[in-house]
């Protein structure tokens, strides 16, 4: 069957079972348990507790998940995004579960791998109540099928369901669950025990029935008498909740006392505390077996009156009275607040939820599961401290959960939601009240953030000190919005100067990105980043530009080889210590974007009025503007006394970039090496890098022989915090 066009009267069950079946019949689940089976009952199990059909279908594609390729893809297609997610979590903490079942028997490692579990268990729940819906119902399934079909059930699997699952039911109040799966489990962990209360009960079923059904109907219609509606049950018999009284109190069977119990469930809270009051008029209570759950509820929501009277014949008998929302809640807990959720404006049990309710329910979940936790780690005799801490979870106001570090602040949550309310964040407020935004987030808390409609960060946010920012990644992101803010200054730098270039050279129309590409860079934004750092050279555009010289005349040709006839390579003439190979009276200028000095390997490129600028042979911008322009590249090498190093030899200015932890006292040090080796540094400009932990030094020294630089350039590498010291 097409799911998708189904008619409209197929329920969402008979909808997700239809496409489960085929998937799931003759599976086997790894206990031994049918699929289909099992689905059928968790599906059952959640219709129990009140759950929505919405809910009851889930359990059906969950287990189909197991066997479909692309699960999510296909939940989602045929059911939507919701049944996927829902399907995606499960199934992520069913092999959390049973990799941590396997991990207890290593030993020394069973209590961390399961605080370990406890804590992801934790973080999927929190996400989606539904994971733990599924989670209690399939676990109550499969301890019910151990039961039925006398297969031995595994004792870790007991023992979780004792320590962990039923805990957890009790936290969120889901009753029903909560006393199966403990007797359940006890049945399996101390079957001779949990034997001999059965057949302890069992033997005297019959005349404790009669007795409590007595009691029960005079008790109804004595409350009627008295003008208080009620309705009077008799109390299931948990055998486990009875060995933990005997225990505890170390009781005989006969004097547990809700071995006879009752329940009254009554309207509203003036007919519970009316009810107490002629219950210990027409009884006599027992001293000391009074609660009032009313006035001060438990910590998971519960709410009731809790008294044991002695019955007409003597014996006592603890009666429960509460309101039907009490109960209700009693019963199953926040599985009904998620019901009230999914029913919408349809209502559930005969209640609508507003918005504001279920936020309240979401947040009420929240805080019982942090809770949960917390009873589970103060038992957890072997966990390290601070195992528990590492993660905290809070609300925006729509009752989102935002899961965050430790210590986080409301920078922090504003930057986890969105990266841009973080950089407009200027103020927060935690549940209603306003507070400094380094203050220290806690569970459970609703934060709102104040934001600007524009703006940034400030520099005193990456202040460790000041305490700002707890997490790397907010850190990460303001430090990114001052960079970009620092490369949008410079690039608006590197326009300028082109702009102006081009006006002065009357090329006003030339398209920026044209010019760019043609210069080899890939956007114009490229080109003004390099110029807008002096690390490009607008002589590299003005050449670009300029249209190139007219070609020589015969007669200016013919004359330029007789001189080279004549004079050879041996008539040139030095200018700065270089020769201009077979061309004499030449001018002569070292470029500077790459600063030759002997011995290196130069070019010559004849310039525009200015002469020959000579070059490094491996210089990039010389190998560009050779390849646009060879006629005008010229042979040249050093004259006889570069290099050489004497008194009174020429120097020759060498850019040098140092690469450094940014420590107080680096650039002295530096400095005081190239003095030792008689270098003299004539300009000197320090920058941070992106990430600000680092920095760039630029150096111009000037050296008589390059080749000497090299060796005190491994001399400076060897000072403390630098990491690279190399010639640009």
């Amino acid at each position: 069957m097409d799911v998708e066009t189904a008619g409209e009267d197929v329920s969402p069950v008979q909808r997700a079972r239809a496409f489960a079946e085929p998937l799931l019949a003759g599976q086997a689940l790894e206990t031994g348990e049918d699929a289909l089976a099992h689905a059928d009952g968790v599906a059952a199990i959640l219709a129990g507790i009140g759950a929505a059909p919405a809910m009851q279908a889930a359990s059906y594609l969950v287990y189909a998940g197991d066997y479909l390729n692309k699960p999510e893809e296909i939940v989602s297609k045929a059911f939507g995004e919701s049944y996927a997610s829902l399907v995606m979590h499960t199934r992520r903490l069913v092999q959390i579960q049973r990799a941590a079942r396997e991990a207890q028997h290593v030993g020394q490692e069973q209590r961390a791998q399961q605080t370990e579990r406890v804590r992801k268990m934790l973080l999927a729940f929190s996400r989606d109540l539904r994971v733990v819906l599924l989670r209690l119902a399939s676990r109550l399934q499969t301890l019910r099928w151990f039961a039925a079909s006398k297969t031995p059930c595994p004792q870790s699997v007991a023992a979780e369901s004792q320590q962990v699952f039923a805990p957890l039911a009790n936290r969120l109040g889901i009753w029903q669950i909560k006393w199966e799966l403990e007797d359940l489990a006890f049945r399996f962990l101390q079957p001779e025990r949990y034997k001999e209360i059965a057949k302890a009960l069992d033997e005297k079923r019959a005349e404790r029935e009669i007795g409590v059904e007595a009691v029960r109907a005079q008790l109804q219609a004595d409350l009627a008498a008295h003008g208080i509606e009620a309705q009077v049950q008799g109390r299931p018999k948990h055998l486990y909740s009875i060995y933990k009284k005997m225990q505890g109190k170390a009781l005989a069977l006969e004097r547990v006392f809700d071995l006879r119990a009752l329940r009254v469930v009554v309207a509203d809270v003036a007919e519970c505390y009316a009810a107490l009051s002629w219950l210990h008029e027409r009884y006599t209570p027992v001293p000391d077996e009074f609660d009032d759950y009313i006035a001060k509820p438990k910590p998971n929501g519960y709410q009731s009156l809790h008294t044991v009277v002695l019955a007409a014949d003597g014996r006592p008998m603890e009666v429960q009275i509460r309101t039907r929302q009490m109960h209700e809640h009693a019963e199953h807990g926040v599985a009904a607040h998620w019901a009230y959720k999914e029913a919408g404006a349809r209502g559930y049990a005969g209640i609508i939820a507003s918005d504001d309710q279920v936020a309240q329910a979401r947040k009420a979940v929240l805080r019982q599961l942090l809770a949960w936790e917390r009873d589970f780690s103060e038992g957890a005799e072997s966990a390290e401290p601070g195992v528990y801490d590492d993660r905290i979870y809070v609300f925006t106001p729509q009752a989102s959960i935002v899961e965050l570090t430790a210590g986080a602040t409301p920078i922090d949550f504003a930057y986890a939601v969105h990266t841009d309310l973080g950089h407009r964040c200027r103020g927060a407020k935690l549940d209603g009240q306003m507070v400094p935004l380094n203050t220290r987030l806690q569970n459970g808390q609703t934060v709102e953030i104040i934001a600007a409609k524009e703006g940034g960060p400030s520099l005193d946010w990456l202040n460790t000190e000041l305490g700002y920012l707890q997490s790397s990644r907010s850190r990460t992101k303001v430090r990114a919005w001052f960079n970009n803010l620092a490369l949008a200054q410079t690039v608006a730098k590197g326009r300028e100067l082109v702009e102006k270039l081009l006006q002065r050279e009357g090329k006003t129309a030339i398209k920026l990105d044209d010019l760019a590409s043609r210069l080899g860079f890939r956007s114009a934004d490229a080109l003004f980043e390099v110029v807008g750092k002096d690390e490009f050279s607008l002589r590299n555009i003005e050449l670009l530009l300029r249209p190139p010289a007219p070609e020589p005349d015969e007669d200016e040709l013919l004359a330029q080889r007789r001189n080279q006839r004549s004079g050879g390579s041996a008539g040139a003439a030095p200018r700065g210590g270089v020769l201009v190979v077979g061309v004499d009276s030449l001018l002569t200028n070292l470029a500077r974007c790459c600063r030759p000095a002997p011995p290196d390997e130069i070019g010559g490129y004849v310039t525009r009025g200015k002469g020959v600028a000579i070059h490094r042979a491996a210089c990039t911008n010389f190998r560009q503007m050779a390849q646009r322009a060879p006629e005008r590249v010229i042979a040249v090498e050093w004259g006889g006394d570069a290099g050489q190093g004497g008194k009174g030899a020429p120097v020759y200015p060498v850019d040098v970039v140092i690469e450094s932890t940014n420590r107080p006292g680096l650039l002295r040090d530096v400095l005081e090496v190239l003095a030792k080796e008689k270098f003299h540094v004539s300009a000197v400009n320090t920058q941070s890098t992106k990430t600000a932990e680092a920095t760039l030094t630029n150096l111009t020294v000037e050296v008589a022989d390059s080749g000497r630089l090299a060796q005190v350039l491994r001399s400076v590498a060897q000072v403390s915090g630098v990491k690279s010291a190399r010639r640009k």
